[in-house]
């Protein structure tokens, strides 16, 4: 005999918020995407994750994690999580802010930009290929979208 939970929501209910939330709709299309690039990049040792945090830093100026965690979603604890083994490969480099010593920078290595200048190549196919199975104007508009939705609230 199998036994029921009493008080379920009503199954009305139920499908409704699988049909009409956004944010489990673009959990899951993350969840999908995330897999996608993971594998693709998967032979450089990177994740989706570590590859647009090594994308980040691919600048003049090493930024501060406390300025790099907001642009990638994350909160400081977890990007300091990420980078450790970057660091651990010798990717980046945590240096101390010369403006702040209690805050730290990090900086991409030559053996990381050497590494990127691989993945990147990798990154592109794949972005093609996924953008060649959407309608025209819909990676754009999504894009879009999903920027406006990433912005903080007024």
């Amino acid at each position: 005999m199998t036994e029921t939970t009493p008080g379920l929501l009503p199954r009305d209910t139920v499908l409704h918020i699988r049909d009409t939330c956004l944010c489990l709709a673009v959990q899951r299309a993350a969840r999908r995407l995330a897999r996608r690039f993971d594998a693709a990049l998967r032979p450089f040792g990177l994740t989706n994750g570590q590859f647009a945090l090594m994308v980040a830093l691919n600048q003049p100026e090493p930024p501060p994690i406390g300025r790099l965690a907001p642009f990638l979603g994350m909160d400081p604890s977890t990007l300091t999580a990420a980078v450790k083994p970057l660091a651990r490969r010798g990717l980046l480099v945590v240096e101390p802010d010369p403006d702040d010593g209690r805050s730290r920078r990090l900086r991409i290595t030559p053996e990381g930009v050497a590494l990127m200048r691989q993945a990147v190549d990798v990154w592109r196919e794949e972005h093609a290929a996924l953008e060649a199975m959407m309608l025209p104007g819909m990676a754009e508009a999504l894009r879009t979208g999903l920027g406006a939705l990433a912005q903080p609230p007024l």
